[in-house]
């Protein structure tokens, strides 16, 4: 299900995946197949890690990246499920043939 809250959203942040739903910073949004699919890959993340310890494993994966490159924007690129989502985002049929547990081919390196 997608949303829109525009007043949530700060800087270029335009969309975040928080099962189960898609929020979107604009109704013109919901037009943009690479971010619905960017947020739909998150959204299957979620699912596998069974939503909750998702957002520990992002959060502390973060904080990881954030003491290794001292860069809060630097951090959030080098997190595996971003990585994930930036690397197929332009890829719209990813989702009908990505493996589970896909993200951990990018977790080895910083490296965004």
């Amino acid at each position: 299900m997608i949303l829109v809250f525009k007043y949530i959203f700060t800087g270029n942040y335009v969309g975040l995946a928080l099962w189960p739903f898609i929020l979107l910073k604009s109704p013109r949004l919901r037009e943009d197949d690479v971010l619905l699919n960017h947020e739909r890959i998150h959204l299957r993340q979620q699912l596998e890690l069974l939503v909750l310890p998702f957002y520990i494993w992002y959060v502390l994966e973060w904080c990881y990246r954030f003491l290794q490159l001292g860069d809060g924007y630097r951090a959030y690129r080098a997190i595996s499920f971003e990585k994930e989502a930036y690397s197929e985002e332009g890829n719209l049929e990813y989702l009908q043939k990505r493996k589970p547990w896909a993200f951990f081919r990018y977790y080895r390196s910083a490296d965004s």
